[in-house]
C-alpha cells in the first residue's frame, strides 16, 4: 500500500488517533457525552471517582461515537485503523475526497441508526457504543464492489480470496454472529448497517435507483 495517503483518509486517521489520546487523557467526562447511547430517556452514571453524571442518546452522537475507541483495548483502534489505512487510500482515489468524505460518514450515520433500530427494538439495554467499524466496514464493500478481482487475506483464511468473495463471506458472519447472539459487545448489525448504507449510495450515485442523482459519480 502506498505510503502517501490522500487528504481525506489522511485526516480521518490522524482524527481517529488525535480523539483516543484525548480519550486516554481526559477519561470518561470527555468520552460519555460523545458515544452513542440508545434512544429513550436518559440515565445515571457513575464516573471512576464515585461522581454521578446523566447520560443518554444526543443528535451529535450518530457521528462522534465513529471516532471514539474502547481505551481500554489497543487492538480496537489498530485494528480500526489498519483497514481504513488499507481501504480508504484506494477508494478515495477512486471516488474523488468530496465523495469520499459523504460516503464514508454516511457509512458512519448508518451504522449508528442501524444500532439504535436494533438496541430499541430487540436487544434492549443500556450501553454506549463507539468506534469506527461502521465507516471501516462501508469502505470494505465499496472496495469489495469497486475491486471485486482483486485479492485480500483474511486473518483467519490465510490464503488470497476476491474481494467480492471477502466482503460476501465476511457479512455473513457478522449476520450470524449478530443474530446468534455471539461476541458480546461486538456491535454486529452496526457494521451490517455500514455496508447496507454504502451499497445503497453507491447503486445510488451509479444511477440504479428509482431516485436518480444529479450527476453519476460513481462508473
Amino acid at each position: 500500500m502506498p505510503i502517501d495517503l490522500p487528504p481525506v483518509t489522511r485526516a480521518l486517521l490522524l482524527a481517529n488517533v488525535a480523539m483516543y489520546l484525548l480519550q486516554l487523557w481526559l477519561g470518561e467526562p470527555f468520552e460519555l457525552p460523545l458515544e452513542l447511547w440508545p434512544w429513550g430517556p436518559h440515565q445515571q452514571a457513575l464516573l471512576p471517582n464515585g461522581e454521578s453524571v446523566t447520560v443518554g442518546f444526543e443528535f451529535w452522537q450518530v457521528l462522534t461515537y465513529g471516532f471514539l475507541h474502547d481505551p481500554n483495548s489497543i487492538t480496537h483502534i489498530v485494528f480500526n485503523m489498519l483497514a481504513l489505512w488499507m481501504f480508504g487510500g484506494p477508494i478515495e482515489r477512486l471516488f474523488g475526497a468530496r465523495p469520499f468524505a459523504v460516503y464514508y460518514l454516511i457509512c458512519v450515520i448508518g451504522a449508528a441508526v442501524a444500532q439504535l433500530f436494533v438496541m430499541h427494538f430487540f436487544t434492549g439495554g443500556f450501553y454506549p457504543t463507539l468506534g469506527a467499524s461502521g465507516g471501516v466496514m462501508g469502505l470494505l464493500l465499496a472496495f469489495g464492489m469497486m475491486y471485486p478481482n482483486a485479492r485480500v487475506i483474511a486473518l483467519l483464511l490465510p490464503i488470497p480470496i476476491p474481494a467480492w468473495l471477502f466482503v460476501i463471506l465476511y457479512g455473513g458472519l457478522e449476520l450470524l454472529l449478530g443474530v446468534t447472539g455471539t461476541q458480546a459487545g461486538v456491535a454486529h448489525f452496526a457494521h451490517l448497517g455500514g455496508m447496507a448504507f454504502g451499497f445503497v449510495l453507491i447503486q445510488y450515485w451509479r444511477g440504479k435507483l428509482p431516485l436518480k442523482p444529479n450527476r453519476i459519480l460513481m462508473r
